[in-house]
């Protein structure tokens, strides 16, 4: 790659990895792209070289916030395919999530965003509802796979609200008493 696509490249990165964060804080119509350009360092009339319309921007930024876990895990020496239920749990429902939305799980900060959102965002949630799913299901208890399959969707979709109810309450202790007893649910199917 020569030096001016590896510099366009590089500029592309920086607007997606701006997007992905900032949907995640702002909602999917929460930040124009002027807005985001200018946060990105970048003019507004740069954003066509990289992008086609809004939408692809989006479904970009939403793949690498779909990513971000993978990368952050990875980052620290983590396999994931090593993670307990209890591990996940930890990691997934914490202050440290709930505190911060742009670093988040897309699915905790955009759910009801990406049910309304095109169909290559949705394509993109879809897929990843389906990884998530794929690997509770690894980490989940009992013989039926049918049954482990039930446990890891129940426990996705508790902690992906979870962390979205635990950000709407302005009481701490309820707050963090809805963390506790999701995390202490999640981490129990493996039992």
């Amino acid at each position: 790659m020569g030096r001016s696509q590896l510099e366009k490249q590089k500029t592309h990165d920086k607007i997606v990895e701006t997007a992905s964060k900032r949907l995640r804080e702002e909602g999917l119509e929460g930040i124009g792209v002027a807005d985001l350009m200018k946060e990105a360092g970048l003019t507004v009339g740069g954003f066509y070289k990289h992008f086609a319309s809004r939408d692809d921007l989006v479904a970009e930024a939403v793949q690498s916030a779909f990513d971000s876990w993978g990368r952050r895990l990875q980052a620290e020496g983590v396999n994931p395919a090593e993670m307990t239920a209890a591990d996940i749990a930890d990691r997934y429902v914490s202050a440290y999530h709930r505190d911060n939305p742009g670093q988040g799980c897309p699915f905790a900060a955009l759910t009801s965003d990406l049910s309304r959102s095109g169909e290559k965002a949705r394509a993109i949630a879809t897929d990843g509802l389906k990884r998530n799913f794929e690997a509770l299901t690894s980490k989940a208890a009992g013989a039926d796979e049918g049954g482990r399959r039930r446990k890891a969707i129940i426990a996705f979709a508790m902690m992906a609200g979870g962390i979205g109810l635990a950000r709407i309450s302005t009481d701490d202790e309820l707050s963090a008493e809805i963390l506790a007893t999701i995390r202490d649910f999640v981490a129990g199917i493996d039992k």
